[in-house]
């Protein structure tokens, strides 16, 4: 069975499955990407001043997450720090794009899958249980039984899917107050930004952050009510989704104290992150030094439609350490794209395979981001060295503490460890997420009124573009890892790799076999649908691949070709006469 596209993304993923009705299991999950798009081929020549404009590009959901990372990246390339006046813009739009996005994905989108609507569809046992059971929460919600929780979340209809709508607009406001515009900033540069900050502005930002904090902590009691309920509902249910722990968190908000965007001090900047990087294998930190991250990449062609490079010269031989930098990392990278017939025995995406070399085991590892949330809040609660007036973390969970609220009081909300990396785990995280967003966005405002207060009003650092230089860029997209790697040549572009968290999560087969995340994740797993094959869903299969908050336009890039001419027919009004 193909679901192909999928809905409620942007439309180039396809899943193909083979399902064992029988034994009611998921035997063999193929993801593909249909659309093939040209970042890294077109930025080629390009001024290395206009990367964050394209790059923003991207995508139409988290454009503003690009052009940060590659303000980041340029910002080594040049050898400039940004003043702390214009980090802090940047910390308080990137937290409102957190809250913003991971709101309207988790109630308009992934919540559609655990509606009353679609339970009834396709569980209709689990509705009756729902309705039968209280929820634990009900003080901080509102909602008596979790079939009411569930009723709240039906599209176009439910209160909370109402409400979340009106909560993805303030939070937009609340961007736009810093970065200018959403999706595609209109006032961040490398070496700092175009917006001057002032306390009416912090005052802007705030008063509306106050606003949405009632929902922030409604969200994540009503979560908690629900998939606690799943667990009790359906015995098992702990497989759908699951996989191995093999999380990558590339860390979020720099700490302008510490961070001089120099690649000699990534390792000590990184660590000071408001979110910790990291690599995390079975529970384990391996690594939260960014320059080990770094060198770690690796893209893989595998079941993918591209030509291999590794014979070609490399741009870099050695990052600024000395360290050799292998052929297969994305600053080396070229793309050469062959289309062809889709074949799962051979290629069938477009995305590529990211993977990171642990270099104790030898294994390419097919990290996935949790859906971003997951990763981030697993990293900060494991390394524990994020502690901060609104945020503590101590190596096994995370306290988030958020001020009063027009109804709620103040309230310190604990996320722990889970057992497992599944989809009822990813979904739980992302409500968590948001609050600690929320959190943090408090801290910024108080920093960044302290700053003005002290009258340091410094927004921008003045710089000259190198004839050569290399930089990398590490930053958290909302659904997960992002980094952009730079090359300067002659003062321009030689080569640009983004790397945003969806191939990591949508990557194929790669050259060894290991399939991507998303693939691992549906194979081999349990259904709970309580339809047969005639009218069956797929509605666990939806669940686990949605639970990674996948987005598509950034796994996949725009090509034409040599000498393909294109005529395109417009008609200026309705009815008008077109002419070619």
């Amino acid at each position: 069975m193909a679901w192909d596209p999928i809905t409620r993304i942007v439309g180039n993923l396809g899943i193909y499955t083979k399902i064992d009705f029988a034994n009611r299991l998921v035997t063999e999950c193929h993801s593909t990407s249909s659309l093939f798009r040209g970042y890294s081929v077109f930025m080629k020549g390009k001024d290395p001043r206009d990367a964050g404009f394209i790059t923003s590009r991207i995508c139409g959901i988290c454009g503003d997450n690009h052009t940060t990372c590659s303000d980041y990246a340029q910002q080594m390339a040049y050898g400039i720090k940004p003043p702390p006046l214009a980090e802090n813009v940047v910390n308080l739009g990137e937290a409102a794009e957190y809250i913003f996005d991971h709101t309207i994905f988790q109630d308009n989108l992934v919540f559609v899958d655990y509606c009353e609507a679609m339970v009834k569809d396709t569980n209709p046992g689990v509705l009756a249980a729902a309705e039968r059971t209280e929820a634990p929460r009900a003080n901080v919600h509102g909602f008596r039984t979790i079939a009411d929780i569930m009723r709240a979340f039906n599209p176009f209809e439910g209160s909370v899917y109402k409400e979340a709508l009106k909560v993805s607009r303030v939070t937009r406001e609340m961007f736009c107050l810093m970065e200018g515009r959403h999706v595609h900033p209109s006032t961040l540069y490398p070496g700092g930004v175009g917006t001057q900050p002032t306390p009416t502005l912090y005052t802007d930002y705030l008063s509306r952050l106050l606003g949405v904090l009632d929902f922030v902590k409604k969200s994540v009691a009503m979560n908690d009510d629900v998939f606690d309920f799943w667990y009790e509902a359906l015995p098992g249910y702990e497989e759908v989704g699951r996989r191995r722990v093999l999380l990558g968190c590339w860390g979020a908000w720099q700490d302008y104290n510490a961070c001089d965007y120099r690649y000699a001090s990534m390792n000590e900047w990184g660590k000071a992150m408001y979110v910790t990087p990291s690599v995390i294998v079975d529970g384990e930190v391996v690594t939260n030094n960014l320059i080990d991250i770094n060198l770690g990449l690796r893209i893989l062609l595998g079941s993918s439609y591209y030509d291999d490079w590794v014979g070609e010269e490399p741009f870099v031989t050695h990052d600024p350490l000395g360290n050799p930098v292998d052929m297969r990392h994305p600053w080396n990278q070229t793309t050469v794209p062959v289309p062809g017939k889709r074949d799962f025995a051979d290629k069938y995406s477009w995305v590529m395979s990211p993977r990171w070399l642990d270099p104790k085991s030898g294994e390419h590892l097919a990290l996935d981001t949790g859906g971003g949330a997951f990763a981030r809040m697993y990293a900060v609660a494991l390394n524990g060295m994020v502690n901060t007036d609104y945020i503590r973390s101590d190596g096994r969970s995370v306290r988030i503490s958020l001020p009063r609220s027009d109804q709620l009081p103040e309230m310190t909300l604990e996320w722990t460890i889970p057992q497992w990396s599944n989809a009822i785990e990813r979904n739980r995280a992302r409500a968590y997420f948001v609050a600690y967003a929320a959190a943090m966005a408090v801290q910024f405002v108080n920093d960044g009124l302290e700053l003005v207060r002290a009258g340091d009003t410094r927004i921008f650092t003045d710089f000259e573009v190198p004839d050569e230089a290399i930089g990398c860029g590490f930053h958290e997209a909302v659904r997960g890892v992002l980094s952009h790697h730079l090359v300067i040549k002659d003062g321009k572009i030689a080569n640009y790799h983004p790397y945003p968290p969806t191939p990591w999560n949508g990557s194929p087969r790669d050259t060894y076999g290991t399939p991507g995340p998303y693939e691992d994740a549906v194979q081999d797993m349990p259904i709970f649908e309580e339809n047969g094959q005639d009218d069956f869903r797929g509605v666990d299969i939806m669940r686990a691949v949605r639970s990674f908050d996948p987005c598509l336009p950034c796994g996949v890039h725009m090509y034409l070709g040599n000498g393909k001419k294109i005529d395109k027919v417009h008609a200026p009004m309705w009815g008008a006469a077109s002419h070619g």
